[in-house]
């Protein structure tokens, strides 16, 4: 081993060296050869279990292994066994851990029954059990080592120690600061623990207002805290506590504000993903933008005029093939389109034509969007207020760590507010990646500068829980929050709309109600739309008349095609959220046909970890039946119902019951697809996958997993149809793009299966399928910016490079193709001499040493540098002689080249210079020495 290091996710680079470091198994279960001859003879003895007997058997690790352990080992060995004599046990109310364990091995038991009829195995024999007796655990701890916990205290004898809570959150800063004056006076020492230095500065003003003096330790930190006082420190507690005996008493935000907060450190960001070539792979098909549609091939090595090199391999009409060096990988895009494309032909004039009808087409769209773009910069909007100390303190309380993206966000929804143009902003993030509490903050900021909000949903049931995300975030601020939407009487909703019309209510968050005309805003300063894609168009041109000079902000895990489109073309604003919460997990998915075997396992094995289950069954005629036939599957199961027909009433306290544990199963439709937080949810069970679109998959399935447990999503489809081609794809795409964050990339995926369609219709999807959705955005991009009146950017010409040299990553040094494929891209983006030295220290990092191919591969780069620094856009090498261009010499450059090389030529007319290369040595250190002798930085 050469180096211990840690790294960063983001760009595989080391970061902190490591002297030593402690590596835990990565499972329970080793595969030793004991363990995998244990599982061949049981392929025999339990044949009921032979597909994982033979996974084991062959040394295979898969999830849930750890589950086959009692029948792998001979003995049991606990914890406790293995802990030396001098250790010391906590036992935390033992009687409770030995009840509970009785519990789990009746669950146990349970479930070896209810599988048994699953496996084919005789019900009433016995398993072997994954859980020991309790006794056994307890019988190793001696009283000698274990010190037991209880509450209250079990005997007079016991030790005690008296402890009190504050006690609940009050809003009156006057009477909380005379308990605190009294608790001072009766000798006690406070501490104040707040969640940020800004929240400190809070307590220290509200406090002292109230005539108690107050030592922040963040400026004295040398304080006496042994005498009595009060005293002020940045703590993140969850909640505080009272000592009498001691008289200290340590008060938590959380007890002053009953603002509750949970910690977790951001991960770091994820590595670029709009990489050009994230996903591609051999048999993709790809854009060139000069030979137009072809089909990537892979990545071949060859030798051309002596010199080898590595070349990206693209197929045209005709089976002709086209090696396109990777010093010009820029040349090339993924293709994404909707259908199968045509393939153009190689060298013929098919794609130029192509080009100029679709150049022709967007023009009439561009006019459209320019109109559009018109009407929103000139429209006179409100530029909000800087950011006030509350929305300090609000944003401090928010009860998680910002990720990367969520602070870009914010800081872009914010400046946006702060302009006189009305912001148009499309926020888009997978379920569960903080889109909300951006919402919240943009919320906030409007409302301190006396404006309303109104938060727009799909659903009563997000309507609801945003309510109360809403009026949680801003409790104990002067601020009020209402829900308009079905669940309301009739009386309450005229009340709501009073208040929007008399400016009492600062913020209403509603479903498509907000929409109807008799709802009247006093001023309203923001339109916040959840879900877009699940507004119809009535809907939209609704919105429309809303929106009028007021700031829009768009949230969307997997926007649809035409949203999309405009913000990638720039004529609404995009931030995109990809960083996933830290303790998230990806969801494991199966997509595969319909069995209830498999759903009904899943089920017990969620009901084994005290979990919860959504079954979506999309059918409200059959739903009944369905919840039926698993309560005869899943006795033990307790199943609820729920569907968007049912009475409001009665939905909304069934959905209650299942958020508060009554059930274990819901049965439901898709309503569950928008915003519904439950953390207990851990697996998913869909029906009939092959009819719901992709987003809809991906919402559905972003509904579990949000805890940071490890959840499971089963997509199933009928066994006795064929899917569509469409449907296919669908299914594919979601089974595939499991990683966290693949909301933007599987809406990007959509545009391929559905095709984009015009960007305000239908009549462009032709144009798009034949140059390919990326050159269609720059098209577009381009005759917007036309009719702006804006100047489009020169094209920069293309850095021809053709010199001999065996320059190439060798696959034993860089084994992946899609590390070869970034690693060819950057160097091909290479502008500085800087630029190749990052590139030069990441690969001796990642990759160790540099092989020879490699180091004449950076020199390439670096002469790639010297061309940019210079302004040449042409070196070719051939017979002996090297051709410059284009090369502009002043008087003394003249002179200073006849010094270095007597034999140049240089035509003024052509502005080319021709140089006589060495012999011997290599062609591209030699070109390096003559361009830095001859261009100097000062020349």
């Amino acid at each position: 081993m050469d180096r211990l290091t840690t790294f960063n996710v983001n760009d595989q680079r080391s970061a902190d060296d490591l002297d030593e470091i402690v590596i835990f198994p990565a499972r329970e279960v080793e595969l030793t050869n004991e363990v995998r001859e244990r599982a061949q003879s049981l392929l025999s003895s339990e044949p009921w279990g032979v597909e994982q007997w033979d996974r084991l058997a062959e040394g295979q690790q898969f999830e849930g292994m750890e589950s086959w352990l009692p029948w792998l080992v001979e003995r049991d060995e606990l914890l406790t066994d293995v802990l030396g004599a001098d250790t010391r046990l906590v036992l935390v109310e033992p009687r409770r851990m030995h009840a509970r364990a009785v519990d789990l091995l009746a669950e146990e038991a349970d479930l070896a029954r209810a599988l048994a009829s699953t496996w084919a195995r005789e019900e009433n024999r016995e398993f072997p059990r994954l859980h020991v007796e309790p006794e056994r655990l307890l019988d190793t701890t001696s009283s000698s080592r274990s010190l037991s916990l209880v509450l209250p205290a079990e005997a007079p004898t016991a030790a005690q120690v008296s402890a009190t809570g504050w006690g609940p959150a009050t809003a009156d800063a006057e009477a909380t600061a005379a308990r605190v004056r009294g608790l001072v006076g009766d000798g006690w020492t406070v501490a104040l623990c707040a969640e940020s230095a800004g929240s400190a500065r809070r307590f220290v003003e509200v406090f002292n207002e109230n005539g108690v003096a107050v030592v922040d330790l963040a400026r004295v930190p040398n304080a006496d805290m042994t005498k009595p006082g009060v005293y002020v420190v940045e703590s993140a507690l969850h909640a505080g506590c009272s000592l009498p005996g001691a008289r200290v008493s340590v008060i938590s935000e959380s007890d002053l504000t009953g603002r509750r907060r949970t910690h977790r450190v951001a991960r770091a960001p994820k590595r670029d993903s709009s990489s050009v070539f994230q996903d591609l792979k051999p048999g993709d098909f790809v854009v060139h933008h000069i030979h137009g549609v072809g089909k990537y091939e892979g990545m071949v090595t060859r030798a051309i005029g002596g010199s080898e090199r590595d070349y990206l391999l693209l197929s045209y009409k005709d089976g002709d093939k086209l090696y396109v060096p990777t010093d010009h990988i820029d040349a090339v895009r993924q293709y994404i389109g909707g259908e199968t494309p045509t393939l153009h032909r190689l060298g013929g004039s098919d794609f130029a034509r192509a080009k100029q009808r679709v150049r022709s087409a967007v023009r009439e769209i561009a006019q459209e969007l320019v109109v559009l773009y018109q009407k929103r910069v000139n429209a006179p909007g409100h530029a909000f207020a800087p950011d006030t100390p509350w929305q300090d303190e609000m944003e401090a309380a928010f009860p998680f760590v910002e990720t990367p993206d969520q602070r870009t966000a914010i800081e872009l929804v914010k400046s946006d507010m702060e302009r006189t143009v009305p912001m148009d902003r499309l926020v888009c993030g997978d379920v569960g990646f903080g889109k909300t509490e951006v919402a919240v903050r943009a919320a906030f900021k409007c409302i301190q500068d006396g404006k309303q909000v109104a938060v727009l949903v799909p659903t009563t049931l997000l309507a609801a829980q945003h309510g109360n995300t809403f009026a949680e975030r801003f409790r104990g601020y002067p601020i009020r929050v209402e829900v308009l939407s079905r669940f309301l009487t009739t009386a309450q909703a005229k009340k709501v709309v009073a208040g929007l019309a008399s400016g009492e209510i600062d913020c209403v968050i509603g479903t498509h109600r907000l929409l109807q005309e008799k709802v009247k805003f006093k001023d309203l300063g923001l339109l916040v739309v959840d879900e877009e894609q699940r507004f119809g168009v009535q809907h939209k041109e609704a919105m429309k008349k809303l929106k009028t000079n007021v700031d829009v902000l768009t949230l969307s895990a997997t926007p649809i095609p035409r949203t999309l489109e405009m913000s990638l073309v720039g004529i609404r604003d995009l931030s995109l959220l990809q960083t996933p919460p830290a303790d998230r997990q990806p969801i494991l998915t199966y997509v595969g046909e319909q069995d209830d075997r498999v759903a009904v396992e899943a089920i017990r094995r969620e009901l084994l970890r005290d979990g919860q289950v959504f079954w979506v069954h999309n059918r409200v005629q059959s739903i009944e039946d369905r919840a039926q036939r698993l309560r005869e599957l899943v006795p033990e199961a307790r199943i609820a119902i729920a569907h968007g027909q049912m009475d409001e009433g009665r939905l909304e306290q069934t959905v209650i019951d299942f958020w508060e544990g009554n059930f274990d199963v819901l049965v439901c439709t898709t309503i569950i697809e928008s915003g519904i937080d439950m953390p207990t949810v851990n697996t998913l069970v869909v029906e009939r996958a092959d009819l719901l679109g992709l987003g809809q998959l991906h919402q559905i399935r972003g509904r579990v997993g949000r805890s940071g447990s490890r959840a499971y999503a089963y997509l199933f489809h009928p066994r006795d149809k064929t899917l569509s081609q469409e449907a296919y794809e669908r299914l594919k795409t979601i089974g595939e793009a499991t990683d966290l964050g693949s909301g933007f990339k599987i809406a990007m995926r959509d545009l391929e299966i559905r095709g984009a369609g015009n960007l305000l219709g239908e009549a462009q999807s032709g144009h798009i399928a034949a140059v390919g959705y990326d050159l269609y955005c720059q098209l577009v991009t381009e005759a917007v910016a036309e009719m702006k009146g804006e100047e489009i950017p020169p094209v920069i010409p293309e850095l021809k490079l053709d010199v001999p040299s065996d320059a190439f990553l060798p696959t034993d040094y860089v084994p992946r193709e899609e590390s070869r494929l970034d690693a060819y891209r950057r160097l091909a983006g290479v502008r500085s001499h800087s630029d190749v030295d990052d590139i030069e220290r990441e690969w001796l990092d990642r990759y160790g040493k540099l092989p020879a191919p490699a180091e004449a591969l950076l020199r390439v780069g670096r002469l790639r540098a010297e061309c940019h620094r210079i302004g040449l856009r042409e070196v070719v090498v051939e017979n002996g002689r090297a051709k410059l261009g284009p090369v502009t010499l002043p008087a003394s450059g003249v002179m200073r080249l006849s010094r270095i090389d007597s034999r140049a030529e240089w035509n003024e007319k052509l502005r080319t210079l021709t140089i006589t290369m060495p012999r011997t040595g290599d062609v591209v250190s030699a070109l390096l020495t003559f361009l830095e002798s001859m261009f100097d930085s000062d020349n």
